[in-house]
């Protein structure tokens, strides 16, 4: 039974989830939903049990001292209720949690009973999978859906995928079948450096988040810890020869892709983002974009070895990239320099015809 004592009216409720575990890349999901959790100070409402879903030698339980007592915190998923003020105020319930060992139709059902009983009116997943996308460029963030008619209504992807799946597509799928509208938002995680946290993904996602519900999230300092974040996996990368070999092979590969990211409708979210901003008050193994199990890259292994990144596919890597404009213009440089060197010949070999007629 679903007891929501003590829980508020909410307004016009939008549920937001994410799970650590094989679609939680990086921690770039959970850390998205733990950061809109804090930065909001959502309270907890509600928390499912952990004996009916987690495995907890799988997942294990941890000790702590309270006030001298010893105390247990299980595994599980809780759930937490925010308020985003501004003109239109509304509400966002959060879940976070680990993806269950077992169980996963009951527990996707006792989530939905919560979304029905607080009238939520779409369902937003996050997930984050392991790519082959270079840390240089923007992270790319995909939005699939289920439902044809959201996905042409909010500009999303008509999900397409088959294979292995995580909680993310059950949920989404179990959202459906409910008649509940639901989105799954994905980042994708460079595979080289797959270990978390994952700043700048997760700052992706958030950004995503807000153009998708029309909102402004407090961004804290997570952009600071992203710039932090690429100048760190640069100065790896710079130490090691393969590494940075590796990632021009991926830019190289994501520049003669289609880049979604330097589109007029990019482009125009970025700057709607701006401008709520600047007028807005402050308020295990993973997932791989074929569905597969990913690793990490590391240059020092523990065995002493070394893992080197697999040589992607010259057609491969993923979209993206805000840097191709002015390849091109460098290209164009190039070429009106050329074509004015070419013109100095022909006029030096037309002086030089003349002097011989004469």
């Amino acid at each position: 039974m679903i007891e929501l004592e003590g829980v508020p009216e909410l307004i016009d409720p939008v549920m937001v989830a994410a799970f650590e575990g094989w679609n939680d890349a990086g921690d770039a999901a959970s850390t998205a939903v733990a950061h809109l959790e804090r930065e909001w100070k959502g309270e907890v409402f509600a928390a499912l049990d952990a004996e009916d879903y987690y495995d907890f030698q799988v997942n294990r339980p941890t000790v702590f001292m309270d006030g001298g007592l010893r105390k247990i915190t299980w595994p599980t998923t809780r759930l937490s209720v925010v308020r985003v003020g501004g003109e239109k105020p509304r509400d966002l319930v959060l879940v976070r949690g680990i993806e269950p060992s077992m169980r996963w139709r009951s527990f996707c059902n006792e989530l939905l009973g919560f979304a029905h009983e607080l009238g939520v009116e779409l369902v937003v997943i996050l997930g984050a999978l392991l790519g082959d996308t270079p840390h240089t460029r923007p992270v790319p963030v995909s939005g699939v859906t289920s439902d044809p008619d959201l996905a042409q209504r909010m500009d999303l992807e008509e999900t397409k995928y088959e294979g292995p799946t995580g909680i993310v597509g059950v949920l989404q799928e179990a959202c459906t079948h409910a008649g509940v509208p639901a989105v799954s938002l994905w980042a994708a995680v460079p595979h080289y450096v797959s270990q978390p946290p994952n700043p700048k993904a997760t700052l992706a996602l958030l950004n995503r988040l807000e153009d998708l519900l029309d909102l402004r999230v407090p961004q804290g300092e997570l952009p600071e810890d992203a710039r932090a974040w690429q100048v760190g996996v640069d100065q790896l990368a710079a130490e090691d020869s393969e590494v940075a070999e590796y990632v021009q092979t991926l830019e190289e590969a994501l520049d003669t892709a289609e880049l979604p990211e330097a589109s007029g409708e990019a482009i125009a979210r970025e700057f709607e983002r701006y401008l709520r901003r600047r007028d807005g008050n402050p308020p295990g193994g993973h997932a791989t974009a074929d569905g597969g199990e990913g690793g990490s890259f590391r240059r020092d292994t523990p065995g002493g070895g070394r893992n080197r990144p697999p040589k992607p596919d010259a057609s491969g890597g993923s979209p993206g990239n805000e840097a191709k404009g002015e390849d091109a213009k460098g290209e164009d440089a190039r070429g009106e320099d050329a074509r004015g060197e070419d013109a100095k010949d022909e006029d030096a070999r037309g002086e030089d015809q003349d002097s011989s007629e004469d």
